[in-house]
């Protein structure tokens, strides 16, 4: 698929993510101190849009039932259950442009 642009720089401030779509498939675009990160938007627990959770350091909680993942790696810090991790994404930037490799 090659690279998809999420957006400009100053599009995703420090500590903030954004949402895209591609092909159907929804992303999570975080900044963590000027560095990007990209992995799946949908938790594995219930499906729930991470993007709509909280984002503390490079952790991403999901705003349903508190799972957390590392936003860097789409690894799962915490959660009473097993689940899975998320599928995380090459970030690389071009000028002021964020683009995420799929």
């Amino acid at each position: 698929m090659g690279k998809i642009i999420a957006g400009k720089i100053s599009d995703i401030s420090s500590g903030t993510m954004k949402k895209i779509s591609v092909d159907g498939r929804e992303i999570v675009v975080t900044n963590i101190d000027g560095d990007f990160f990209a992995v799946d938007d949908s938790c594995t627990h219930s499906g729930a849009s991470l993007s709509e959770g909280t984002l503390e350091g490079c952790t991403i909680t999901c705003g349903w039932h508190k799972a957390e993942f590392d936003c860097k790696t789409g690894k799962l810090v915490k959660f009473p259950a097993k689940i899975n991790n998320l599928g995380s994404y090459p970030v690389t930037i071009e000028s002021d442009n964020v683009f995420v490799e799929m």
